[in-house]
């Protein structure tokens, strides 16, 4: 059987990959303005892609637009997790390792015997959702298990699997069947837990967030905003970025992109026929999509006009988006704000 390392792997790889009998995106001619200007090089190509970052073929990794001097060791490691404090790193036979960015001598080791699939840190704990959909929590120091829940292990999933999130004294786990487990990280207990989407495949949880008072979820076939109450919509979804002023915008497998507000009301959407997003970003006055034909449109956040960029890219190349730029094999597409 294969591991959920191959299975991601395989998802993010035929994701940018396509048929070749299929309608593509072929926009009219007068809305191509150009090519994009801002095209810089990353010396060295990418190999392997997360949500969370990506690894470079020399072993450095790539994160929020900064290439990082933790080696990974890409025959063995998997890169989990990037944040301000540590690098999350894990082989196969869960042999985990977390790498200090500020001294890169200082490591933790853990022996997890199983395959994680999503791992994030914060003070003491180390937080994990396995592969097989467990879910389990770590005491850096002692390396004992604080806590620990079966799951449902998934069928297949897709590649953009979200690592658990720390608020306040809550572990908030985004599982691979569609669901956000709450943990009292004091207690060691779950509060509660929420059914997101029910589908059989590529149900994990792919975007998570929290906008204003809402905590927001999505897998690739629904959208839930909590707080006071639960509000649901259903979209099928390919990328999905938050802004605190503009609140949601998702780009669709339809070609839409939709903007809504926390509660999840539709403000506007547009649409671009046979489109397929491998990215998007949002600035303060832009939304801007890579699309896999090679083209870059940056839209007015109120989606009603829009300019269209042509730039070079291979149908099969490994695409990491960052907070400024679109990462594309060994180059990279600037968004200059």
């Amino acid at each position: 059987m294969k591991t959920l390392l191959h299975i991601t792997l395989i998802v993010g790889l035929v994701a940018f990959s396509g048929c070749s009998t299929k309608k593509v995106f072929k926009p009219e001619k007068d809305t191509v303005v150009g090519s994009w200007a801002n095209k810089e090089s990353l010396k060295e190509p990418m190999i392997d892609v997360t949500a969370n970052g990506a690894v470079l073929k020399d072993g450095r990794i790539l994160s929020h637009d900064t290439v990082i001097d933790v080696h990974v060791d890409t025959d063995k490691e998997r890169l989990l997790d990037a944040d301000e404090k540590w690098i999350v790193t894990s082989q196969i036979d869960g042999n985990t390792t977390l790498t200090s960015k500020a001294d890169h001598s200082v490591k933790e080791f853990f022996d997890l015997k199983k395959t994680v699939a999503a791992a994030s840190v914060k003070d003491d704990m180390l937080a994990v959702v396995f592969a097989s959909n467990e879910l389990a929590i770590y005491s850096l120091k002692t390396k004992e298990i604080l806590f620990h829940s079966e799951g449902n292990a998934p069928i297949v999933v897709d590649a953009k699997i979200v690592n658990p999130y720390f608020l306040d004294d809550l572990v908030l786990f985004l599982t691979l069947d569609g669901k956000i487990v709450i943990v009292n990280s004091k207690e060691k207990k779950v509060l509660r837990s929420m059914i997101i989407s029910s589908a059989d495949k590529f149900n994990n949880v792919i975007a998570f967030n929290v906008v204003g008072d809402n905590l927001i979820a999505a897998t690739g076939y629904e959208l839930l905003s909590l707080a006071d109450k639960d509000i649901r919509a259903s979209y099928e979804i390919r990328n999905m970025r938050y802004d605190a002023k503009d609140g949601i915008y998702i780009a669709t497998k339809q070609g839409e992109v939709v903007n809504l507000t926390p509660t999840l009301q539709l403000r506007s959407k547009t649409k671009f026929p046979f489109a397929h997003f491998l990215g998007m970003i949002v600035t303060d006055d832009k939304v801007y999509l890579l699309e896999k034909e090679g083209y870059i449109i940056a839209l007015e956040k109120d989606l009603k006009s829009y300019k269209i960029y042509k730039v070079s890219i291979d149908n099969d190349s490994y695409v990491y988006v960052g907070d400024k730029a679109f990462y594309v094999d060994d180059k990279y597409f600037s968004i200059k704000k």
